[in-house]
């Protein structure tokens, strides 16, 4: 290997590839940018939203949620493209390195114009930019392994999650709500802050570049790879597991919706005391800073489950990657009933501590490790060799299918008078009962699947 030539191919070692650290601290600044937007988007609809004249022009609740629910089905649309323009004609490193910069534009223009036109354009770049980049970074991961160090691979995709929720931990609880809601910051910095995030993580990608693995595009052999026999099978498999998972990503991401206004009429004070000399003092969450549970359990979660409860269940029975994902769809069902529980509450004129909100978040937490990393994992060994952005593209669509779900179901149940076909409880029952029906479907479906590991190969 020449000093200007990229490596195609992992070496043979059995040693963490050199590539990875560059992969992590890219992935922490991007979700950082990513999850810190997303987390005060519904906040930012209702409240802060402004008309060309600069006065206040807010969204309702409902029309908050719809946007919201729309913008991230198309940031986990745009996959196929990426994955396309990827496996066809760009690589993986210059679709991560080429949209990344598109996606920092999105973040200014939310930072500079906070108009409807400022709010559709910034998020039109922000999913395009983040969903093009999407299945190839989690498959550039993968492809920095060869035989000889495939057994570190579940570890590294362990440290990606981690990083993942580092970053989002870090912007929904220390920074990006802050901002929102302070007098002296507001819009301008909450969406400022990402935007350079963003441009950094991407210098950071771009220092990594000869450290990585770049695997070239397959051009007319990815379009003959498609259509193999193999191919075919493998997505046709698959898509019929992503079908199932679509209902996990319908409930999750109403953290960020239904959740954030659910919060916003419960008690949010988590300390409150009162000195000798008679002051008190109290700490009160923002409504949209609630979300930080998830990142914060994810890094608790990933270590207790793999260390302890995984091998704990393996004692039992042998714990398959499908049968993770399934026990995963039954526990995500417990989040909306709790959820559920506390609207009957407010609907009764109480005001329940949020404690019962972070209650249903570490649940929906819990079921995210094991169908969410699991499948990131089990979707890349899956793939065949030429299709790997293809095939994490398509496990994205799920969660753009899942989103799409949400609100078109958030459409439907507006009557014309502005009320709920499905108000207060009931809507929460619903998503639960449709959970728990998915999760029993989706066993017959999982005992019936083929596994077939497809590795990349090492450079000799």
């Amino acid at each position: 290997m020449t000093k200007n030539t990229y490596m195609t191919s992992p070496l043979t070692s059995e040693k963490m590839p050199a590539g990875v650290p560059y992969i992590l601290g890219n992935e922490m600044g991007e979700r950082f940018s990513f999850y810190g937007t997303r987390c005060i988007l519904v906040v930012f609809m209702t409240k802060f939203l402004l008309d060309r004249s600069g006065a206040s022009a807010p969204m309702t609740d409902e029309d908050a949620k719809r946007w919201f629910h729309l913008f991230i089905s198309a940031v986990y649309f745009m996959p196929l493209a990426g994955a396309l323009i990827s496996d066809l004609w760009l690589g993986k490193y210059r679709t991560i390195l080429w949209f990344s910069v598109l996606y920092c534009f999105g973040f200014a223009a939310l930072a500079l114009d906070q108009t409807q036109v400022g709010l559709f354009l910034g998020i039109a770049l922000v999913a395009v930019g983040s969903g093009m980049i999407k299945p190839c970074v989690s498959a550039n991961v993968g492809d920095q392994f060869g035989h000889a160090n495939k057994h570190l691979m579940a570890k590294v995709y362990s440290w990606f999650y981690f990083s993942i929720n580092v970053g989002a931990f870090t912007a929904q609880f220390l920074v990006c709500p802050y901002l929102l809601e302070h007098p002296r910051f507001g819009p301008k910095w909450a969406f400022g802050v990402p935007a350079v995030v963003m441009a950094l993580a991407t210098l950071v990608f771009w220092l990594g570049r000869k450290k990585f693995v770049h695997i070239p595009a397959s051009g007319a052999q990815f379009v003959r790879e498609c259509f193999s026999r193999d191919a075919v099978l493998s997505l046709v498999r698959l898509a019929a597991l992503y079908v199932f998972v679509a209902m996990f990503w319908a409930l999750f991401d109403q953290m960020d919706s239904a959740w954030v206004l659910q919060a916003e009429k419960m008690n949010r004070t988590v300390l409150h005391w009162e000195t000798a000399g008679g002051r008190v003092f109290e700490w009160t969450l923002l409504s949209s800073q609630i979300a930080a549970v998830n990142p914060l359990m994810i890094l608790i979660l990933i270590p207790t489950f793999s260390l302890g409860i995984y091998p704990a269940i393996n004692k039992v029975f042998r714990l398959t990657a499908l049968r993770k994902i399934s026990i995963g769809l039954f526990v995500a069902s417990g989040a909306f009933i709790v959820s559920g529980w506390i609207e009957t509450r407010l609907a009764a004129g109480e005001q329940p501590s949020v404690a019962w909100l972070i209650l249903a978040h570490a649940i929906i937490a819990a079921a995210e490790v094991m169908v969410s990393i699991t499948c990131l994992e089990f979707s890349y060994t899956q793939a065949p060799k030429k299709m790997k952005s293809f095939i994490m593209a398509v496990f994205l669509l799920s969660v753009s299918l899942g989103n799409f779900f949400t609100a078109i179901v958030n459409t439907v149940i507006r009557n014309a008078d502005g009320t709920s076909k499905l108000s207060g409880a009931g809507y929460f029952w619903f998503f639960s009962g449709m959970m728990i029906a998915t999760a029993v479907v989706f066993i017959p479906v999982a005992m019936g699947y083929k596994v077939r590991n497809y590795i990349q190969d090492e450079e000799a």
